[in-house]
C-alpha cells in the first residue's frame, strides 16, 4: 500500500458508548437459559451453563490480578491497557469460555495459532505478552520451552484432553480453576471499550495484533449486524428479544476458533439464541465425521473457508449416504470458492443455498453474496461503509469507476495494531476527516453497485509491469476436473522481474500435464497471466482454516 504521513503516535480515538461482548452474552443467556448453546460429543452446554463458567473464569482470573491496567480513554489507537490471555486451544467449550470469560473479567484475550512452533510461537507470545496461558494438554510439549523464556506469563490453566501430557510446571488444573471462581463472576463493569484482540494469520508476513473496540467488532462482525440484511441490534432489549424469537438454528462450527472467521459465525449465532455443534474432531476436516455429527444433531448450517473444505465434503456425499436433510445453507467466508466446487455442491444438494462472505481482520464483515452463478466469482454487496478508494488513498470512487482502487471500510473499524504506530497509521487513515480501514485488498465498484474483489496486494504479482492477482489465477486453474487445489505464487524472473507459478496438488487418481492445465486456464484469463511454471505436489499446504499459505507457495515455487 502507498505510504501515508502518520499522525502524532499519541493521538487517542474518542470512544462512545455501546455494547461490550461479555454482557451481550449475558443477555442472551438470560433470555434463553435452557436453550442449548454448544454441544459436542456427549458434552451439552445450555447458555446458562456456559455464563456461569465463564463467570466463574473470569473471577479466577480477577482473583489472580489480571484486569485493566489503563482506561481506553487515555491510550494512542496501537496501545492496550489491559491484561492479555493466549488460548492456545483447539475447538471446544473451553475456547467460547476462554473468551467471555476474559471479557467479563476485562481481560483481553487473544488467538493463538496452535500449529506455531518455537520462534513462530516465541515471536507470537513476546509480541502479545499474556499474563495468562490457557492451552489444551497436547500442546504443552511445544509451549514449555518457549514459556521458560517468558517471565511475564504468570497464570498458567491446563484443558486435559485425553494426550496425558503432564502440565507445565505452575500449572493449574482448568476445572479445577472454574471449581474455585465464583459463580456470580467478579466485582468489576466490563466496558464497551474493553479489547477485542485478534492475530492475523501470518501468511504473507509476521502476524499482528489487530486491536478493536468490543462495541465495534460487536457490531462489524460479531452479532450486532445481520450480514446481509444489516439490521442492527438497537439495544440489549432488542439482543434478548432476537435471541428469544430464535427458531433453535443449529449450526456446525468447522474452522478453527484460532481463526476470527469460527470466532465471529460463532457469536453472530450465538446472538440469535443458535446451538453451536462441534463435530467429534474438532481438529482436523474429517468428512464422514462432520456428516454422521451433521445427521445425529440435525444441523442446518455450517462454516467452511473455500474449496479446501467444502470439495472433500461434497466427494464424501458421492462415495456414502448420508442424511442431510437438515442442511439448508453454507456459508463461505476467508477464501474463495471456485465455479466447480460451487457447481458440485449444487449438483448433490440442489437446494442448498451457498452465500458468500468477504471481509478481514481489519475490517469485519463488508460484503455479502447469495448466488451459484459462476460468472458471479468474486463479486459482492457491499454493506454499509464498504468502498473502494483511490490508489492514492485521497477519495472515494463511485461505482464504474475506471480501474481499481483499494477496499476500504469505514464505521466500526479497529483501534490499530498491537504496539505498531507507523502500520496503524498507514493501514487506518483519514480521507476527508474520515477513518478508514484499508488493509490491502485491490477492488473496483461496479456500476452495478456490486464490488468485485480483485486479490490481496501482498500477494499480487508483478510480472513485466502487468500487476497479477494470484487468487485470479488460482480461480481458472481450479476448473480443470484435474485439479484438487492450487495456490499460485511469483518467483524472481530475469526477463519479467517476476513470474506466475501454480502449485498444483492433483486430484486423488487423476493425471495431469502442466502444458494442459496451462492451455485449460488460457480458456479463462489473458495470456500474460498464465503460469510460466507449474509445480506438483502432494497436498497444497493451508492453514487449519483453509486459507492459503502464500509464503510456503512462494518458497515452493523458488525451487529446492
Amino acid at each position: 500500500m502507498p505510504a501515508t504521513p502518520d499522525p502524532e503516535p499519541t493521538a487517542t480515538i474518542k470512544p462512545v458508548t455501546g455494547f461490550n461482548l461479555s454482557v451481550a452474552f449475558e443477555t442472551i443467556a438470560r433470555a434463553v437459559p435452557q436453550r442449548e448453546c454448544l454441544v459436542w460429543k456427549t458434552r451439552r452446554f445450555t447458555y446458562s451453563t456456559m455464563a456461569e463458567r465463564a463467570r466463574r473464569l473470569a473471577s479466577y482470573f480477577h482473583d489472580r490480578g489480571l484486569g485493566v491496567r489503563t482506561e481506553r480513554d487515555r491510550l494512542a489507537g496501537h496501545e492496550s491497557g489491559q491484561d492479555h490471555v493466549a488460548l492456545a486451544l483447539y475447538n471446544a467449550n473451553e475456547y467460547l469460555e476462554g473468551m467471555l470469560g476474559s471479557y467479563r473479567a476485562r481481560v483481553a484475550p487473544f488467538n493463538v495459532n496452535y500449529r506455531y512452533v518455537g520462534e513462530e510461537l516465541a515471536y507470537l507470545l513476546r509480541d502479545a505478552r499474556p499474563r495468562a496461558v490457557v492451552y489444551h494438554e497436547s500442546l504443552a510439549p511445544t509451549l514449555a520451552p518457549v514459556l521458560a523464556d517468558l517471565p511475564f506469563v504468570d497464570v498458567l490453566l491446563h484443558v486435559r484432553d485425553g494426550s496425558g501430557h503432564d502440565p507445565i510446571p505452575g500449572a493449574v488444573e482448568y476445572e479445577e480453576a472454574l471449581a474455585s471462581g465464583d459463580p456470580e463472576g467478579p466485582d468489576v463493569e466490563p466496558s464497551p471499550d474493553d479489547l477485542y484482540i485478534l492475530y492475523t494469520g501470518g501468511t504473507t508476513g509476521m502476524p499482528k495484533g489487530v486491536l478493536w473496540r468490543q462495541h465495534d467488532i460487536f457490531v462489524a462482525a460479531m452479532g450486532g449486524r445481520r450480514v446481509g440484511t444489516w439490521e442492527l441490534v438497537e439495544s440489549y432489549e432488542d439482543l434478548a428479544a432476537r435471541a428469544s424469537a430464535g427458531s433453535g438454528l443449529k449450526l456446525g462450527l468447522l474452522p478453527p476458533l484460532m481463526h476470527g472467521a469460527a470466532q465471529w459465525a460463532a457469536f453472530m449465532m450465538m446472538a440469535e439464541g443458535a446451538t453451536i455443534v462441534l463435530p467429534d474432531d474438532p481438529r482436523r476436516l474429517d468428512p464422514p465425521d462432520v456428516w454422521r455429527t451433521v445427521a445425529r444433531e440435525g444441523v442446518n448450517t455450517f462454516t467452511i473457508v473455500g474449496d479446501a473444505m467444502l470439495r472433500p465434503l461434497v466427494e464424501e456425499l458421492g462415495r456414502a449416504e448420508y442424511d442431510v436433510s437438515s442442511l439448508f445453507a453454507v456459508g463461505n467466508g476467508g477464501a474463495p470458492l471456485t465455479p466447480a466446487v460451487r457447481e458440485l455442491a449444487l449438483a448433490r444438494m440442489p437446494s442448498l443455498i451457498i452465500s458468500d462472505s468477504a471481509g478481514s481482520s481489519e475490517t469485519g464483515a463488508q460484503m455479502h453474496a447469495v448466488s451459484s452463478n459462476p460468472g458471479a466469482a468474486g463479486r459482492f454487496v457491499p454493506g454499509p461503509g464498504t468502498v473502494v478508494v483511490t490508489e492514492e488513498l485521497d477519495a472515494v470512487l463511485a461505482p464504474g469507476h475506471d480501474g481499481m482502487g483499494w477496499l476500504a471500510q469505514t464505521g466500526a473499524v479497529p483501534l490499530g495494531y498491537l504496539g505498531d504506530a507507523g502500520k496503524t497509521a498507514r493501514t487506518f487513515p483519514l480521507i476527508d476527516g474520515v477513518r478508514y480501514s484499508i488493509p490491502g485488498d485491490r477492488a473496483r465498484h461496479l456500476d452495478t453497485g456490486e464490488i468485485e474483489l480483485l486479490g490481496r496486494d501482498s500477494v499480487t504479482i508483478n510480472s513485466g509491469g502487468e500487476k497479477i492477482f494470484a487468487e485470479e489465477v488460482e480461480r481458472a486453474i481450479a476448473r480443470h476436473p484435474a485439479v484438487a487445489d492450487v495456490v499460485v505464487a511469483g518467483r524472481p524472473s530475469p526477463r519479467w522481474g517476476q513470474e506466475v507459478v501454480a502449485v498444483v496438488q492433483l486430484a486423488q487418481g487423476a493425471t495431469a500435464s502442466a502444458d494442459e492445465i496451462v492451455a485449460h486456464a488460457a480458456d479463462h484469463i489473458a495470456r500474460y497471466k498464465l503460469p510460466k511454471a507449474v509445480v506438483f505436489v502432494p497436498v497444497v499446504e493451508r492453514s487449519p482454516s483453509g486459507k492459503a499459505d502464500y509464503r510456503w507457495a512462494a518458497q515452493r515455487a523458488a525451487g529446492p
